[in-house]
């Protein structure tokens, strides 16, 4: 939080009234299953968007980022997207659904910093989002229900608000999708909010995104889980995630179901021949994906890394061969962790195209598939990366 309160008084010469922190995710099973209505199990780590502000009354808001050069400048009743400032549409779009909401604001100053890598597939953006409706939240307190606004929370003697409880953490969610789709342009679901906000440390999350419950599960201290960034930026609104997006609902259109997780695998063979050939790949692989996060519970429960770690091998072979939307650079980090006697399983995580794979590795042998994963990913590509450890942390605050 430190960097935060730094950059806000370096920009603004005084220091904020508030500071909000939200944690990136890491997607152990379930991609792209979430919009299908079907089962994810993720992780908020401790790789933060970190939003430090204070109000003002002129109508006027002002932003600056220590990942980008120069500060953002508009009005809270004129919120447009800035072609020179890409960065600012995911805190433009927040507020515009707050304001669609009934929420009053006025202007305000903030200074955002992130220790999440950017275009890693860690859910940067919707950990933005989140942060900037949780700091809206501190500085013009309001209350969100899943029709409307409630009456605004009090703040007690130390001017603190009581804490956004698990309903009001759900009409967030919903509210940042709609901001990233209706603003930014990608179409995703509802995986990365619910994780930022979910987050229980030293737990998995686990998401049933048609019924929309929320559960967590222990994670084993026999292992470790390593983020290896490829350096291939991903980006969710150049349209290929979109696309993936189209086959799955065209998939279900044809079915005549209202998602794929109306349909079994046994269901989706016998009308096979109804689908395109690329809607019937995607389908299979989202089918495929729901039951690898189910096998992956009962893993979970069971103490049982080695088959985790398995589940997460068959993952990512469905994502390279069945979905594809993996690239080279993912699938030699995958290869590269197969090799090692340290890793019990790796794959993609996030959206693809780019971006990271997980590994879970164990733990007492992290530092020498680290070691081994930097040399073998030099020798491949004449890049270097940086592996990082991440840890289960608690959600937004």
């Amino acid at each position: 939080m430190n960097e935060a309160l730094k950059l806000f008084h370096k920009a603004f010469h005084r220091p904020p009234s508030h500071c909000v922190l939200a944690p990136g995710r890491i997607e152990l099973l379930g991609n792209h299953t979430d919009y299908n209505d079907g089962l994810v199990m993720a992780m908020a780590v401790d790789r933060h968007i970190l939003m430090a502000g204070s109000p003002r009354n002129d109508g006027k808001i002002e932003l600056v980022s220590s990942a980008f050069a120069g500060r953002e400048m508009f009005y809270a009743d004129r919120i447009e997207k800035t072609p020179a400032a890409p960065w600012a549409d995911y805190v433009k779009g927040v507020l515009l659904q707050l304001r669609l909401r009934g929420v009053h604001f006025t202007g305000f100053n903030a200074a955002i910093h992130g220790t999440l890598p950017l275009g890693a597939g860690m859910s940067s953006s919707a950990a933005l989002e989140v942060a900037t409706a949780l700091l809206l939240r501190k500085l013009f307190p309001y209350a969100l229900s899943e029709t409307g606004l409630l009456a605004a929370p009090r703040r007690d003697a130390r001017g603190e608000l009581p804490d956004v409880g698990k309903a009001e953490k759900l009409a967030f969610a919903r509210l940042c999708l709609t901001a990233e789709s209706a603003f930014v342009g990608a179409n995703v679901g509802m995986l990365d909010y619910l994780s930022s906000l979910f987050g229980k440390a030293g737990h998995v999350i686990q998401i049933d995104c048609q019924h929309f419950t929320v559960t967590h599960g222990p994670v084993s201290a026999k292992v470790s889980f390593v983020v290896c960034n490829s350096g291939v930026r991903h980006d969710l609104t150049d349209g290929a995630y979109n696309k993936l997006r189209n086959h799955c609902e065209s998939a279900a259109r044809t079915l005549r179901v209202p998602s794929l997780r109306s349909i079994t695998a046994q269901m989706l063979e016998l009308r096979k021949s109804q689908l395109a050939m690329r809607d019937y790949e995607c389908a299979r692989h989202v089918i495929d994906e729901n039951r690898r996060v189910i096998a992956g519970e009962r893993a979970l429960r069971a103490d049982d890394m080695e088959q985790l770690g398995q589940l997460l091998y068959e993952s990512h072979a469905s994502s390279r061969y069945i979905l594809k939307n993996s690239c080279p650079e993912l699938d030699l980090l995958v290869d590269l962790a197969r090799a090692r006697p340290e890793c019990l399983g790796a794959r993609l995580t996030g959206g693809g195209f780019g971006g990271a794979t997980i590994n879970l590795v164990r733990s007492d042998l992290v530092k020498p598939f680290i070691d081994a994963m930097k040399r073998g990913y030099e020798a491949a590509t004449g890049h270097m990366i940086e592996p990082m450890v991440c840890r289960a942390v608690d959600g937004a605050w």
